[in-house]
């Protein structure tokens, strides 16, 4: 492994990056290569001579030539594709040119269209991007880590590619998420690419298409399980800890059997979070921050119907409880407001339910009066009707899940109801945000998991926000890292759900927006960024620095997509 060095001259001042090889050698490495806009002495010090054009080129020219090709491409498949080559070829450029169009571009490097590629990672895979974990390595994980491109490496995503979006398992092309999750630390938080590292710990697939497609990538055998299954992540853990100790792990996509277990096991170990469980669950308590100050209400107001009772839905509903609790609730108080809705219906006391799930059983006393369209179970209709509902939040993965008559029953509630349908990519979404407007006769508050269009209300454009994890996760990272902290917290997500809320502008407000736009997501990182080092100084876990000092940590710390020069230093043989 080669270290990622970014000096500062002492006596000119000047910025530089120490780069450890020349020729072609360095033009093939993304991350120093700058294609056209080598100048004229680089080209001569580094020995690229006749490799490119007489005419030296900038980042700007080369961003106007990059968006013409990706504009030019007519599929999102298609500009996926060329958007990778280009992050393959040239990092600089490549993140130069998602910042510049990430509102245009985020829907392509991610939801929805990273589920299409992931669909067709195996058919459309070209260069290696991150690292891949299996049971015929892992007993040499020290070297495979080793195999990253940088040694400086502080944050990793790693998935098992069991639940890819709500597409399921894809096994090794589950490796899209990471790669894509990796870039959005990059693009919207500020990480420098260099320290990013994507992996997939790849132990089978039970996805019989890809077992019986002769171009799939992946190991060919059924997914390992139980003691052999964690055992392997334990391995990978313990090498992280010995050749990346700063790092912080980001758990991605895994099963839902696997998720909280791996969450719970190495939260105190390692500075780890679940963005599935923890993320969506900050960022839909954000959301709904703003929609009481919209509603002039509380949390402790409503009365909320959470269907789909997986990883998103139960994080979600445990980071509600935290504000609940904030809000002065006791717990039993507060768990009395949420409703759990699986595919069983209303989760009560004595249904066979997982673990996670277990402290979301309602009591059937609680129920005992309520009038029902069947005894043998509580549907989604019944819990809406009879809790009185005002919120409605969809994690199920099952377009068609939120009906006209169940949002028109949740509109009978109150004045401004609030329906989140969260799941992606967009085909996945529980309704539309028409639907709910129409069902609601425009009086609902909607944000959605997947990008989708304005609507149409009475004449003025509704804008829909999307409810994604980008508002968080990068943020979260960022903080963690600058901070120093050494745990993830509940209450760093807490404190991040308040920052997101906090940037919603008051006019954005008045027009039923409930998330900032993600023209501002570097700012959001920032907020974010601050909140977590706050409630990590506060803790004692991370620096005792005050406000502007860990301000100007996190600014300094945020990496702005440029070229700068490049200085040879000759590499040192280790014998």
């Amino acid at each position: 492994m080669i270290k990622y060095i970014q000096q500062r001259d002492p006596f000119t001042g000047e910025e530089y990056i120490e780069v450890p090889f020349k020729g072609r050698r360095l033009v093939e490495h993304p991350m120093y290569n700058k294609g056209t806009a080598f100048s004229e002495e680089e080209r001569e010090t580094f020995e690229l001579l006749g490799l490119f054009p007489e005419r030296v080129s900038n980042l700007d020219l080369q961003c106007q030539r990059s968006y013409g090709h990706f504009c030019a491409k007519t599929t999102d498949l298609e500009k996926y594709i060329y958007l990778i080559s280009l992050q393959d070829r040239i990092e600089t450029l490549f993140y130069r040119l998602l910042v510049d169009h990430l509102e245009e571009m985020l829907p392509i490097v991610y939801t929805p269209t990273v589920g299409q590629a992931c669909l067709q990672f195996s058919h459309i895979y070209r260069r290696p991007r991150g690292l891949y974990i299996t049971p015929t390595n892992i007993h040499k994980i020290d070297k495979v880590l080793s195999s990253a491109p940088f040694s400086n490496v502080s944050l990793i995503v790693v998935t098992d590619g069991e639940r890819i979006l709500g597409l399921g398992d894809q096994g090794a092309g589950g490796m899209g998420i990471p790669i894509g999750k990796s870039t959005l630390y990059v693009g919207a938080g500020g990480i420098h690419p260099a320290y990013c590292l994507p992996v997939l710990i790849d132990v089978g697939t039970n996805n019989d298409d890809a077992l019986k497609d002769p171009l799939y990538i992946g190991v060919k055998q059924k997914r390992l399980v139980g003691d052999e299954y964690y055992q392997i992540v334990e391995q990978f853990v313990q090498g992280v800890r010995r050749v990346f100790p700063s790092a912080v792990i980001q758990w991605e996509d895994f099963g839902k059997h696997h998720a909280y277990t791996l969450l719970q096991r190495y939260r105190n170990r390692v500075c780890s979070f679940n963005d599935d469980i923890q993320g969506t669950g900050a960022v839909a308590t954000a959301t709904l921050l703003s929609a009481m100050m919209i509603k002039e209400e509380r949390l402790r107001d409503q009365r909320i119907v959470i269907l789909g009772q997986g990883q998103a839905g139960v994080g979600i509903a445990n980071q509600l409880l935290a504000g609940l609790k904030e809000e002065g609730l006791h717990e039993k108080e507060a768990r009395n407001l949420i409703f759990g809705v699986d595919k069983d219906g209303l989760l009560l006391e004595g249904m066979d339910v997982t673990e996670e799930q277990q402290p979301w059983r309602k009591s059937r006393d609680l129920v005992a009066g309520w009038k029902l369209q069947s005894h043998s179970s509580i549907s989604l209709l019944d819990t809406i009707i009879n809790a009185k509902a005002t919120v409605l939040i969809g994690a199920t993965g099952q377009p068609g899940a939120f009906s006209e008559e169940i949002l028109s029953a949740l509109a009978n509630n109150t004045p401004i109801p609030a329906v989140l349908p969260l799941s992606n990519p967009t085909a996945k979404s529980e309704c539309t945000p028409e639907l709910v407007l129409q069902a609601t006769k425009g009086k609902a508050l909607c944000a959605t998991g997947s990008p989708f269009p304005p609507v149409d209300v009475n004449g003025k454009k509704r804008v829909i926000s999307q409810c994604n994890n980008l508002f968080v996760f990068p943020g979260m990272g960022l903080g963690a890292l600058v901070s120093g902290t050494p745990f993830i917290t509940d209450q760093m997500f807490m404190a991040a759900s308040r920052a997101v809320s906090a940037m919603v502008k008051e006019d954005e407000l008045k027009a039923g927006q409930m998330l900032p736009r993600i023209t501002d997501i570097r700012k959001v990182s920032v907020q974010v960024a601050m909140a977590v080092a706050k409630v990590a100084r506060e803790s004692g876990l991370g620096f005792r620095a005050d406000d502007e000092r860990l301000f100007a940590m996190i600014t300094n710390a945020m990496w702005r997509p440029r070229y700068l020069p490049l200085r040879y230093v000759k590499p040192e043989l280790v014998y």
